[in-house]
């Protein structure tokens, strides 16, 4: 019986097996479709090392604290930069990956980068085009509100709220903007 004080029967593995229909069938090593792959057969794989050579760090990269050195092979395509790199970097250097705030400092990170992305897009002189990007222009070609209906498309449900998530973050950044002018102008 769970959630007693009571010792839980103990089932032997050959009661298991006759009780729930396919337990255990990886228990044996030789029933594993698998089982080749985790021997170490230099000749059958093609492998020659225990460990592949490390990948050299040319520029620090984050880890878990939980291991003790970096994973032999790992991505260099988006370094961290900014703001949001060093909310990452913290999240790793502080939090395993076991708590909640190591999870959500990656969260953080992420949306902050999200900003650092469209203000350096703006900066740039290639600001985001924020109708092509939402796909808008394929509802005419695609036939986007035909394939709405009788369906069941599940996004159906949350469309009216789409547009207040892509555009409303932008009026809210522009009116903070020009509050901010406006503040600077009257000071003078």
């Amino acid at each position: 019986m769970p959630y007693t004080a009571d010792d839980p029967r103990q089932w032997s593995p050959d009661e298991l097996r006759a009780r729930i229909p396919g337990w255990g069938v990886d228990s044996d090593p030789a029933d594993r479709p698998s089982y080749p792959k985790q021997r170490f057969a230099p000749g059958e794989t093609g492998a020659h090392w225990e460990l592949p050579d490390q990948q050299p760090e040319h520029a620090p990269r984050e880890r878990s604290i939980e291991h003790a050195r970096l994973t032999p092979v790992f991505g260099t395509v988006a370094p961290l930069r900014g703001l949001s790199g060093a909310i990452r970097r913290f999240a790793y250097a502080r939090f395993s990956e076991g708590r909640a705030a190591h999870w959500l400092l990656l969260i953080l990170g992420d949306r902050v980068d999200v900003i650092e992305s469209s203000v350096t897009s703006l900066v740039s002189g290639h600001p985001d085009e924020l109708v092509s990007e939402t796909g808008v222009l394929s509802e005419k070609r695609r036939h986007g509100i035909a394939s709405r209906f009788g369906r069941g498309r599940v996004d159906v449900k949350h469309q009216w709220i789409d547009p207040l998530l892509v555009v409303g973050p932008w009026l809210l950044a522009s009116w903070g903007a020009i509050a901010l002018v406006r503040k600077v102008f009257r000071s003078r």
